[in-house]
């Protein structure tokens, strides 16, 4: 079953999204910050969120993690 379909899945790859681009953000922050606009623009709102809403991310990472580890 894809990504799209699976709930949990797609979950899964919002969050990692969310973290990576989070994280190159802090490795290349001119990379990010000069696609605010178009597709690309898509990556720059990941980095926003990662950036503002930590807390409430690593808590869904967190989540995420026990729930496949420990329920599939």
């Amino acid at each position: 079953m894809s990504a799209i379909f699976n709930f949990q899945s797609l979950l899964t790859v919002i969050l990692l999204l969310i973290c990576s681009c989070a994280y190159i953000q802090n490795l290349a922050p001119s990379l990010m910050d000069r696609n605010e606009t178009g597709l690309l623009g898509i990556f720059w709102k990941c980095v926003r969120i990662g950036e503002q809403k930590s807390p409430y991310v690593a808590v869904c990472c967190i989540v995420t993690t026990f729930s496949i580890l420990f329920m599939q």
